[in-house]
């Protein structure tokens, strides 16, 4: 048999549009001699759908769209596909589902047994497990196909932030392969995260060592909010030997034939840097974020530092260096190498760009009644500070709502971790390109951004110079926090390893870790306000790290 794996780069909630762009893929993989075509995880309405999944005859669409696809497929090719569905359950319950269409009708259909409900899933919000007694493979053309979506794959796994269901739920791969599957098929939506494809290659040869079976992967591409999907689908044959992979970040139809050669080469998984891959998953969150939002420019503030240069060269390889549109708003702090490196940027990048200084309007706060009193009391100090950066927000936001330019946000991941941000000033804007980027991986990215483009983009004086938001005289990042690569490491460890003060004392000094550790609790008020961001971590600020903000936690226990 020969089998097509489509990663498509759906959009949640577009049911007609997903649809068709199944029904233009089914019919490449029929003009490449496939007799059946798989599609990855909830495929029809997009992953992830939330709470769209509550609307009134949102389950009943789906399920008509999928039985409108299998009447408009004529020919003789099987499809297998993603989709919820409320048909043969209780009242109100539904399943995240998989289907197989042929012949103008839905033959077979397979209910999701393992519903994930850590990080950003929420699965069991919605969905009902699958029934035990369905578990079984499903026939097509001779072959049984040990057919099960995502998450059932990682029955077992022990890791804090994967699957780890009670003993209770069994392992649906051990029961379709015990059931005598030919093939075990796995259709998923598993989002990206660095170190992810090995994970998932490590689960597969576990399965594959274990049943002797072959092992088809395929998986989503694209972004959905702060979500990306890295696609890298992949098939293993029995003896373990990686056989086809797909292109991380694009969509792409390849197939696979159950009877070739056993002598056929072994792949290589095919590695990229963790530069390349950062820098690959950002583009495309912020290309596809904006798209499937309905903007084709976006706006931000240009300050000279590496931060902001690292999202315009980011946003104008996602949508074009003329789309992108970028504010020099130098203040009366601001140094000159600042707007020589900004017009330097610009020029490399060919961006559009306006110069608007922003002294005049911070004179005329000073000059207020009582506000300009506030000020005076103590000049350059954090209210002024603030208001500077607040005043740059709002010229943004003016250029943004003037002409439909989403605004993009340029902190990361360790200012955002201990509040080096201004409410409404810096943090002010529609997406938060890099609130999942370390200040250390900043600098990384943006070298590999030379690298990779064989020539210099970001000014080599943008990634030499101290960090400093310029907002009073003098001013360096590191007088108000700890050096980046001391702070970047006790906030992964605070962070993506959930580890106490205690045990991270043992490696760096216990005052800073106390002021990082405090400084993270105290400012999740701020980050519950920032933009929305890409998700690049285990563990990124979003709707997968759930911290109270109203709260004191005493984080070394006597």
């Amino acid at each position: 048999m020969k089998i097509a794996l489509a990663q498509l780069n759906p959009t949640v909630g577009d049911l007609s549009g997903n649809c068709q762009r199944i029904w233009e893929v089914v019919q490449q993989a029929e003009q490449a001699g496939a007799d059946l075509v798989l599609f990855s995880e909830l495929v029809v309405c997009g992953y992830p759908p939330k709470d769209i999944l509550l609307r009134e005859g949102f389950i009943e669409a789906c399920d008509r769209a999928v039985e409108r696809l299998a009447r408009d497929i004529k020919s003789e090719i099987g499809v297998i596909l993603g989709h919820p569905t409320g048909r043969d359950l209780p009242a109100g319950r539904i399943a995240n589902a998989a289907s197989l269409l042929h012949q103008g009708k839905v033959v077979s259909r397979v209910h999701k047994l393992l519903l994930p409900n850590y990080d950003v899933f929420d699965e069991q919000r919605y969905f009902r497990h699958g029934d035990l007694k369905q578990i079984k493979p499903i026939e097509f053309q001779g072959l049984k196909l040990g057919l099960h979506i995502c998450e059932d794959a990682w029955w077992g796994q022990p890791d804090t932030f994967y699957h780890n269901q009670p003993l209770e739920l069994p392992d649906p791969v051990k029961i379709l392969a015990d059931a005598g599957s030919d093939l075990l098929i796995n259709i998923s939506a598993s989002p990206f995260e660095i170190d992810k494809r090995e994970r998932r290659h490590q689960i597969v040869d576990a399965h594959v060592s274990q049943y002797t079976v072959p092992y088809l992967f395929v998986n989503q591409v694209g972004g959905n909010d702060d979500l990306v999907f890295d696609g890298h689908s992949f098939v293993t044959d029995q003896n373990n030997q990686i056989v086809l992979q797909m292109p991380g970040f694009k969509e792409g139809l390849q197939v696979y034939d159950t009877e070739q050669s056993l002598e056929a080469v072994s792949l290589e998984i095919e590695t990229s840097s963790r530069e390349e891959q950062l820098f690959q998953a950002l583009v495309l969150g912020l290309r596809d974020y904006m798209y499937k939002c309905g903007f084709a420019d976006c706006v931000l503030g240009l300050s000279g530092g590496i931060d902001s240069a690292l999202a315009c060269a980011i946003a104008a390889e996602a949508i074009a260096p003329e789309r992108v549109h970028a504010l020099l708003l130098p203040s009366r702090y601001s140094s000159e190498h600042s707007v020589a490196d900004s017009l330097e940027l610009v020029k490399n990048l060919r961006l559009d760009y306006e110069i608007i200084p922003i002294d005049e309007v911070h004179r005329a706060f000073e000059n207020l009644p009582v506000i300009g009193d506030d000020l005076k009391i103590q000049p350059a100090g954090l209210a002024d500070q603030n208001l500077q950066a607040r005043i740059r927000g709002a010229n943004v936001m003016v250029r943004s709502n003037q002409h439909g330019w989403m605004a993009l946000a340029t902190g990361n991941k360790s200012e955002l971790a201990v509040g080096y941000c201004t409410l409404y000033g810096d943090m002010a804007g529609g997406f938060a390109v890099l609130s999942d980027v370390f200040k250390r991986d900043v600098y990384r990215v943006a070298e590999h951004v030379n690298q990779r483009g064989g020539r210099t983009l970001i000014p080599e004086h943008i990634l030499k110079k101290a960090p400093s938001a310029e907002l009073a005289p003098n001013q360096l990042d590191q007088d108000s926090l700890p050096p980046y690569d001391l702070l970047d490491s006790i906030l992964k460890g605070l962070i993506e390893d959930e580890l106490s003060v205690q045990s991270l004392a043992r490696e760096y000094p216990i005052e800073t870790v106390r002021w990082v550790a405090n400084k993270l609790d105290r400012n999740e008020f701020k980050r519950r306000q920032m933009p929305p961001g890409i998700k690049l971590s285990t563990r990124a600020f979003g709707s997968g790290r759930r911290m109270p903000m109203a709260a004191r936690f005493q984080w070394e226990i006597e």
